[in-house]
C-alpha cells in the first residue's frame, strides 16, 4: 500500500494499492498507442486541449490547492498560487509551441534542407513532492504540445495530486491514456525505464536519485533531463538596499517551507554591512508566523514529512557543534506534525552541513566575507549550481557578476530566483543538466531531425 499522510497532523489521508507489473506494462503500452494517434494531430488541436486544461485548473483552484496543502503541508495561499502558475504554463505552450517547433530552413547545396522537430514517444517523468502540480505541468505542457505522451511516477506522499493531474488531462479531452499516473514506489523505477516504449526520462529530485536514474537510462541509451538539488547563494554587497535584500532573502528562504531547490539557502554578506543585514534579516524572520497551513494568516506550514524534518534538525545541530551560532529557531516543536520553525545560523563556514550541504527547510546560513571577490568565491564553493542572486544598487555591476562570475543555471539581480515559463530553467554541476521551460525546454524531448532534399 502507498499512503498519503497529512504532515500538519500526522493523520492518514488515504491509502492506495500499488500497481503490479502487468498493470504498469499495460498502462505504458496504452500510452504508446495514444502517442501514435496524438502525434498526427496539429498544433491547433493540441493548443485547444491545453487551453482547456488551463481553464480546468483555474476553475478547480480551491479544491486542488486544498488537496496540495493537505498532502504536503504547503501554506494554502501558496498552493493556490501554484495552481495559477500551472494554468499559465499550459497557456504559454498552447500559444507558443508551434512557433518554437517550426521547421528551420538551412541553406545548403540541396534543393531544400531544413531542421524538423518530431516527437519521441512516451516520456517518463519522475517527480518530487515539494511542488506537486508545478513540477509536473512544467514538464507535461511542453511534452504533450510537442506531440509526445507521458507517464508520471510521482512521490508517494502526493499520490492524490498525481491522480488529480491525470484527471485534468482526461477532462480536458486529450487522447485517452496520453497522460497516465503510475501508482508505484521508487523500487519499480528500473522496470519502467527499461520498458521498450519509454523513450526518455525527466527527473526532478535529489542528487542520489538523479544519478541512479541517469545510470539506468544511460544503460538503455535513453535521454534524460535532470533538475536536482541546490544550495543557492545570495550575495549581499556593500552598496545593496539592505531593507529590500533582507526582506527578499527571508521570503525566498521560507517559500514552500524552505523546501525548494531554488530557495535561497546561503546568504553571503560583505563584512562592511554584515551586522546591519543580520539585524534586518533576524527582524524579518521573526515576523513570519508558523502554523496550520490551511489558515491563510500563516506564512509557514509543516515540513512535508517527519523524517525530512528530523534530518534537517540533525544538520542544524551538527553545524552548531562545529561552530555555527544559532540566532533563531533550531528546535523541534512539542506539537503534532512535522513542524520546524524559521531558523538562522550565523558564522557558517566550510565543513559545516549548513555550508556544504543542501538544507531543505526553513534554515538560513549567514556567511561573512571581506569583499566581492570573496563573495563570488564562496558562492561558487559548492557542488551545486542551480540558482543564485546578487544584491547591489549598481545594476551594471550586478549584471556582470550574474553573467560572468557565478556558476549557476540562473542568476537574478535584486530579486529572488524563480522559474518562469518564458525563461529556461535548470542547473549545472550536481544540480543536473538539460533545461525546462521556454523554447529550450520543449526541444529537450524531440528528435531534432535533418531533412535534405536533392
Amino acid at each position: 500500500m502507498i499512503s498519503s499522510i497529512n504532515p500538519a497532523t500526522g493523520e492518514d489521508i488515504k491509502s492506495y494499492i500499488e500497481m503490479n507489473k502487468k498493470e504498469i506494462e499495460e498502462i505504458i503500452s496504452f500510452s504508446h498507442e495514444a502517442f501514435l494517434v496524438w502525434r498526427e494531430t496539429d498544433f491547433a488541436l493540441r493548443s485547444l486541449k491545453m487551453k482547456m486544461a488551463a481553464e480546468i485548473l483555474r476553475s478547480k483552484k480551491e479544491e486542488l490547492g486544498r488537496l496540495m496543502t493537505l498532502e504536503m503541508g504547503k501554506p494554502i495561499l501558496q498552493s493556490k498560487s501554484e495552481i495559477e502558475k500551472c494554468a499559465w504554463v499550459c497557456d504559454y505552450y498552447a500559444e507558443n509551441a508551434e512557433k518554437f517547433l517550426i521547421d528551420q530552413i538551412v541553406e545548403t547545396d540541396a534543393s531544400k534542407s531544413f531542421v524538423s522537430y518530431q516527437p519521441l514517444g512516451v516520456v517518463l517523468a519522475v517527480m518530487p513532492w515539494n511542488f506537486p502540480f508545478w513540477q509536473v505541468f512544467r514538464f507535461a505542457a511542453p511534452c504533450l504540445m510537442a506531440g509526445n505522451a507521458a507517464v508520471l511516477k510521482h512521490s508517494s506522499n502526493v499520490t492524490g495530486c498525481a491522480l488529480a493531474i491525470e484527471n485534468i488531462f482526461k477532462e480536458a479531452g486529450f487522447v485517452e491514456n496520453l497522460f497516465r499516473t503510475l501508482v508505484v514506489s521508487s523500487k519499480r523505477i528500473t522496470e519502467i525505464i527499461v520498458n521498450r516504449y519509454i523513450k526518455a526520462v525527466t527527473l526532478t529530485g535529489s542528487v542520489t536519485a538523479g544519478k541512479s536514474v541517469a545510470a539506468l537510462a544511460g544503460a538503455s541509451l535513453k535521454k534524460t533531463v535532470l533538475e536536482l538539488g541546490g544550495s543557492d547563494p545570495y550575495l549581499v554587497l556593500e552598496d545593496a538596499d539592505l531593507n529590500l535584500a533582507a526582506q527578499t532573502c527571508v521570503n525566498s528562504r521560507l517559500i514552500n517551507g524552505g523546501q525548494s531547490c531554488i530557495a535561497a539557502k546561503r546568504f553571503i554578506v560583505v563584512e562592511k554591512i554584515y551586522d546591519e543585514f543580520e539585524k534586518l534579516f533576524l527582524e524579518n524572520m521573526k515576523m513570519k508566523k508558523m502554523g496550520d497551513p490551511l489558515d491563510e494568516r500563516n506564512d509557514l506550514g509543516p515540513q512535508a514529512r517527519v523524517d525530512l524534518r528530523d534530518e534537517l534538525h540533525i544538520q542544524v545541530k551538527k553545524s552548531i557543534k562545529l561552530g555555527a551560532k544559532l540566532l533563531l529557531g533550531g528546535f523541534i516543536p512539542e506539537t503534532a506534525g512535522a513542524y520546524y520553525p524559521p531558523t538562522i545560523l550565523s558564522e557558517v563556514r566550510p565543513g559545516m552541513p549548513a555550508y556544504d550541504e543542501e538544507l531543505f527547510g526553513p534554515v538560513a546560513a549567514l556567511i561573512k566575507v571581506k569583499n566581492e571577490k570573496e563573495a563570488v568565491e564562496a558562492a561558487n564553493d559548492s557542488v551545486f549550481g542551480l540558482g543564485a542572486a546578487v544584491f547591489t544598487s549598481d545594476k551594471i555591476r550586478g549584471e556582470k557578476i550574474a553573467r560572468e562570475k557565478i556558476d549557476a543555471g540562473s542568476c537574478f539581480v535584486n530579486e529572488f530566483v524563480k522559474s518562469d515559463p518564458r525563461l529556461p530553467f535548470g542547473g549545472i554541476k550536481e544540480s543536473g543538466y538539460g533545461r525546462e521551460l521556454s523554447s529550450f525546454g520543449i526541444k529537450e524531448f524531440v528528435n531534432i531531425k535533418t531533412v535534405y532534399v536533392k
